[in-house]
């Protein structure tokens, strides 16, 4: 019998900042824009060094501001990661380009590729496959691409089920193994254990072994949590929301990742070969507030210099 088949313990629920928790959480990763960076007068206060910073490029940030906001992470002792979104970006020349800006300006040598929200391509590229085709990543030294994970679907790229996403993440796994790309997938953000631990193991059974970098949404006001969840396409787990609304006493609560955290981080330590390697946060209720629940749950975020994550 393969060792896929075998029944995954379950787990009771960890206690917020428990070991597991501690464990679950170590070197998390959390994702800014340049506008939001710019609220935050200074990062060594909200995040350890070696955190590792994703920028994401939404469509109409000029690169110039990217490249700034990741030269100051860089400099603060980030390890920065910027999006790459393929349908924004025009051609080779441009793609070129902004890798040119990120490693002589910033010293960037990793990246998060992905297609982007955009419906239509502005350019020859559509999806993040074919910027990896380009070889320029290869080309320029990148230690690290990740690539994106939707727990629930996407969508934009399967109307209906989740075909043409599996085939991807099956594509960006065999590039893995020919080249010497060190890679991982990083997720959407989702509200419920259930539905995310049963899309990972799917992933394991399907014999892709890149390391998943869950997306958990960060403290925020319920109803800014509704409008991006719609906005980004979850699924499923948008009930948890919906019924937490229905609550009166809990609707002017703000919203923690307390629960989901601690199924997850039981599941953990109850299954240590599990893929989930790490938390990625959205802070969608601001960076301070998602920095300090971080702390609040024993979160560290701290890299060992040799480390490969």
């Amino acid at each position: 019998m393969s060792l896929l088949n075998f029944r995954r313990k379950d787990a009771p629920a960890a206690p917020a900042n428990s070991p597991q928790v501690e464990a679950f959480l170590k070197d998390y990763s959390i994702e800014v824009m340049p506008r939001t960076a710019e609220k935050v007068e200074n990062f060594r206060d909200l995040l350890p060094e070696a955190t590792r910073v994703y920028i994401a490029h939404i469509e109409g940030t000029p690169i110039e501001d990217m490249v700034a906001t990741a030269k100051r992470l860089n400099t603060d002792g980030y390890k920065v990661m910027p999006h790459f979104p393929a349908r924004i970006i025009k051609d080779r020349a441009t793609l070129a380009n902004w890798i040119a800006m990120y490693q002589g300006e910033a010293d960037v040598n990793q990246a998060l590729l992905l297609a982007g929200g955009v419906a239509e391509p502005h350019g020859e590229f559509s999806d993040s496959m074919q910027l990896m085709e380009t070889g320029l990543f290869d080309d320029a030294g990148f230690k690290r691409l990740h690539v994106a994970g939707h727990p629930e679907g996407n969508r934009d790229i399967d109307a209906t089920g989740t075909a043409n996403v599996d085939a991807a993440l099956k594509w960006k796994n065999d590039f893995q193994t020919r080249t010497d790309a060190e890679m991982a997938i990083a997720t959407q953000f989702a509200f419920e254990a259930k539905p995310i631990i049963a899309w990972a193991d799917g992933l394991r059974d399907a014999g892709i072994t890149l390391p998943v970098h869950i997306g958990i949404a960060g403290p925020a006001k319920l109803q800014t949590l509704i409008k991006f969840a719609i906005a980004c396409g979850v699924g499923p787990s948008l009930k948890v929301l919906q019924k937490r609304a229905m609550d009166v006493t809990k609707l002017l609560l703000p919203y923690e990742p307390t629960e989901v955290v601690a199924e997850l981080a039981a599941h953990k330590a109850a299954n240590p070969d599990f893929n989930i390697s790490h938390v990625h946060f959205f802070p969608l209720g601001g960076i301070k507030t998602n920095a300090n629940w971080a702390i609040e749950n024993g979160g560290a975020s701290t890299v060992p210099a040799n480390a490969s994550l």
